[in-house]
């Protein structure tokens, strides 16, 4: 769920399928935070935004207990960060993949 651009979430422990795919990427990285329900790609996009229009550093923080998912939500932010600087670059997000994107995402 959102609390305002908070986003609280829990580990299903088990894979939901095309809820963290490319699909999903195209289809939040189209809608403002609230407009589509509660997603880590939801909240990425907002943090993507802010950073082009109002040039300010942007942070994340993501926190919980062992075994919560951190380094999973870690992942997918950067995943959908690295999609959208490719789109950037005039790119559908299914197509471009670059060394940088690649170092980001293995970091």
């Amino acid at each position: 769920t959102n609390i305002g651009s908070i986003l609280a979430s829990v580990n299903p422990y088990k894979p939901i399928p095309g809820l963290y795919s490319v699909d999903a990427i195209d289809l939040y990285r189209q809608h403002r935070l609230g407009e589509l329900p509660p997603h880590i790609f939801a909240t990425a996009n907002e943090c993507y935004c802010c950073l082009w229009k109002r040039h300010d550093s942007q942070c994340v923080l993501i926190s919980g207990e062992s075994g919560a998912g951190k380094t999973e939500s870690t992942k997918l932010l950067l995943k959908f960060l690295s999609a959208m600087s490719q789109t950037s670059l005039g790119a559908p997000v299914c197509e471009k993949s670059t060394h940088v994107e690649e170092a980001i995402l293995e970091s």
